[in-house]
Formats: structure tokens, C-alpha cells, sequence
């Protein structure tokens, strides 16, 4: 491959991380106390976290659900369109819900979030878009907005996935500093 080829490769790939990392500094200085109540809420819990999001947002929550399963808060991912359809019943009133969308506005999210608030479970939702339907309808949201996507068009996820990856990590860390977890309990 020709030099220039392999610089232009190089600056490409370089951008799109810095776009990411720039991101992440900014969603790291703008953590308040939304994020610590979230936290609270999902200490005070009986029950399981249960996270929920379609696409990349439920690629993204189910990474989430894997994380924080291992690492101590009981959760698992529950696909919004399957719950629509019958899987609901796998929601008890314990459990608090965790939704990722990035525009705060998919369909198969809204179409349950009814349900979560008449079966009493609290709801926490993580969007680009504060305004949203689904960040009003929460009772905590988690800002993860993005000034731009890393893609070369602007339009792929990929800051903003990013960006909702590292504030679950972020929430995983929390918790298991709080529950005080160990690497014997990760062992288990």
C-alpha cells in the first residue's frame, strides 16, 4: 500500500478517536446528580435491573447487562419488541428499568414505558436528547449527548455508542464500589 494511502488510513482512524475522546471528556465533566440518583435507585432495588433498547443502543444495553451482572447488580436485557409481545411478565415490580435510546424517541421503547409506570418499577433512561418523550417519562435520565458522531458521514452510531458504553461502565463501577465487590466475588 502506498504511503500516502496508509496516512490518510492513519488520519482517519485518529480523527475518529479523538471525536470519541473529546466526547468522553465532556460526558465526564457533565456528570451531576442525576447519575448519583440513578445510582441510589438502583441500590434501593429489591429487585433486578432490567435493560432494554433497540439497535445499536440494544447491542450497547446488552453489553451493559453483561457488565453489571458480572460485577455484582443483578440484570439482564430484555429486547423492547419481545417485551411488547408478551415477555413484560419477565419485569417484576421490584426491578428497575434501565432504557437506552439515543433520540429518546424509538417506537418499541415507548410502547412499554406505559406498562413500566403502571406496574410501578422506577425507570432510568440514557439519551442523546433530553426533550425527549422517553427522558420525560423517566424518572431519571442520564444525558449522553454527542456533538457529533465519529463517522465520516455523521451518521453511524459510533460516538454516541461510545459515549452510552462508558457511562454503564461508569454505572458498574459505581455500583461496585458501593457494594463494596471484590475480585473473590467476580471469581464467583
Amino acid at each position: 500500500m502506498e504511503q500516502s494511502k496508509q496516512n490518510e488510513i492513519l488520519t482517519v482512524a485518529r480523527e475518529a478517536i479523538r471525536t470519541e475522546a473529546d466526547a468522553l471528556e465532556k460526558m465526564e465533566r457533565s456528570l451531576d446528580e442525576h447519575f448519583v440518583e440513578a445510582i441510589e435507585t438502583i441500590l434501593q432495588s429489591r429487585g433486578k435491573l432490567i435493560i432494554t433498547g433497540m439497535g445499536k443502543s440494544g447491542l450497547v444495553g446488552r453489553k451493559i447487562a453483561a457488565t453489571l451482572a458480572s460485577t455484582g447488580t443483578p440484570s439482564f436485557f430484555l429486547h423492547p419488541g419481545e417485551a411488547f409481545h408478551g415477555d413484560l411478565g419477565m419485569i417484576s415490580k421490584e426491578d428497575v428499568v434501565l432504557a437506552l435510546s439515543y433520540s429518546g424517541e424509538t417506537d418499541e421503547i415507548l410502547k412499554i414505558v406505559p406498562f413500566i409506570h403502571s406496574n410501578g418499577n422506577k425507570l432510568i433512561s440514557m439519551t442523546g436528547n433530553p426533550e425527549s418523550a422517553l427522558a420525560k417519562n423517566s424518572d431519571v435520565h442520564l444525558d449522553v449527548s454527542v456533538e457529533e458522531e465519529a463517522c465520516i458521514l455523521h451518521l453511524a452510531p459510533t460516538t454516541s455508542t461510545t459515549a452510552q458504553i462508558a457511562m454503564g461502565d461508569a454505572m458498574a463501577v459505581a455500583l461496585m464500589k458501593l457494594r463494596n465487590f471484590t475480585s473473590i466475588d467476580f471469581a464467583r
